[in-house]
């Protein structure tokens, strides 16, 4: 077997034993705190992840057309066209060892960069542009949110190198995405995943406390104080907490320079010319 398909198959393994019982969740986990904050410090210093927020659920400046709700995709886009080469995964590894019933398996990450031509062929396949675009909106169509930037962990579990030479463009759902793990995890350790800049989640006067955005967000970004839902530091606007609300009272809004202010973020830390 090739190293790389193992090393696919080893990363299921170890997902599927700790994500799939919820033993990230156990706090004897804390234990490993200090070594997990050293290997960030080590290995992974300049990753960064951009969660992007549902589409449908942001709302941005007046004078931008209802059309172009979708900015936030022009970050994805921006690096799609620069991108020397682009390849997507045949499987979603966080869903297809979660073995998920609830979206579909199939629609792995995006990757772009030099780096993603060490991908086994058998994990992935070469896209041209229009087809990165339309696997980004196939899996939009599918609910899932795109967590974009640079992340060790891939190069890690794919064995490529180098590391500054890859994009990943990460679908996520709701049920099995590593990033659920986030909560659970020393600041220190997932201080890389960040919110888009210019991004503000607001809730409104209907709100009722009810709490189906607490249930709904993956983060701990929203808690209730009374009979209020009130966003926290831990909020990465994606969003689902104002498509949960029953009364409409959560929105999102963006500034219209955040795609820029996004690009300009990740451009530094990832050449995927």
């Amino acid at each position: 077997m090739d190293k790389q398909v193992f090393y696919a198959k080893l990363s299921k393994f170890f997902y599927r034993a700790t994500f799939k019982p919820g033993l990230y969740k156990y706090k004897f986990l804390r234990r490993f705190d200090r070594p997990a904050i050293a290997l960030r410090k080590r290995f992974m210093p300049h990753d960064a992840l951009i969660c992007l927020p549902k589409q449908g659920t942001i709302e941005i400046g007046e004078s931008v057309k209802k059309q172009d709700i979708v900015l936030p995709l022009e970050v994805v886009d921006h690096f799609i066209e620069k991108a020397n080469y682009l390849a997507v995964m045949n499987f979603c590894i966080c869903r297809d060892s979660n073995e998920c019933r609830d979206y579909p398996r199939n629609l792995g990450c995006l990757f772009m960069g030099e780096a993603a031509r060490g991908i086994h062929p058998d994990l992935c396949r070469q896209v041209t542009r229009e087809e990165a675009r339309e696997h980004v909106r196939t899996c939009r169509a599918h609910g899932l949110i795109q967590v974009v930037g640079r992340a060790w962990f891939d190069c890690v579990w794919l064995d490529i190198r180098p590391h500054d030479r890859l994009f990943t463009v990460c679908n996520c759902c709701p049920c099995c995405c590593i990033t659920l793990a986030t909560p659970y995890l020393h600041p220190e350790v997932t201080d890389w995943l960040h919110r888009l800049p210019g991004l503000n989640v607001l809730v409104g006067d209907d709100c009722i406390g009810c709490g189906a955005c607490v249930r709904a967000c993956v983060y701990s970004g929203v808690k209730l104080e009374g009979d209020r839902a009130v966003i926290t530091e831990e909020c990465r606007g994606c969003g689902r907490c104002v498509e949960a609300c029953p009364r409409k009272a959560l929105s999102i809004s963006i500034d219209r320079d955040s795609a820029r202010q996004a690009i300009d973020f990740l451009e530094p830390r990832v050449d995927v010319s």
